[in-house]
């Protein structure tokens, strides 16, 4: 009987619900938070990673690499660490985009699930549809963007000298 007491006692459901929103206030922050730096290193570096590339210029020692990153349409060479950063960070904005948006839908689940009660579709599979939507969109978009740096590392084009 007291565990079915504790499950209905409303202040251990409004802890609950107040862990549950300081996460998701907490992810949305840092969500933001991620965004604001990938902006300002996007602006303060000449151009981003994923669009960029790796290019080998061969010689007699096997070959050197060159790092790009793609700015305005022209390719600027520079440091491997660079490169990398900025690569890491277009990676994780997908995943940050995805979450922000998860915690927002977390945030306002019970408004939508009350709002809906006369719509062809309920306001729980609505809600569970669009989350399975960001989660799949948002995981295929950093899946491609590790498949074009894993790919970019694995084998880089052939040096152009530009």
């Amino acid at each position: 009987m007291d565990g079915v007491a504790d499950q209905q006692d409303p202040e251990a459901a409004e802890g609950w619900l107040n862990l549950r929103t300081r996460v998701c206030i907490w992810v949305i922050v840092l969500g933001l938070a991620n965004f604001l730096a990938y902006t300002v290193a996007y602006f303060s570096l000449p151009g981003e990673a994923i669009h960029g590339g790796v290019r080998l210029e061969a010689d007699s020692d096997g070959g050197r690499l060159h790092y790009y990153l793609l700015d305005k349409g022209s390719r600027v060479e520079v440091s491997r660490a660079v490169w990398l950063y900025s690569a890491i960070h277009s990676t994780s904005i997908p995943v940050t985009v995805g979450a922000v948006l998860l915690a927002m839908l977390t945030l306002a689940k019970d408004r939508i699930v009350s709002s809906m009660r006369s719509s062809v579709v309920r306001g729980r599979t609505f809600i569970t549809v669009l989350a399975a939507v960001v989660t799949v969109c948002s995981l295929g978009w950093m899946g491609w963007f590790l498949y074009v740096i894993i790919s970019q590392l694995a084998q880089p084009a052939p040096w152009s000298g530009r």
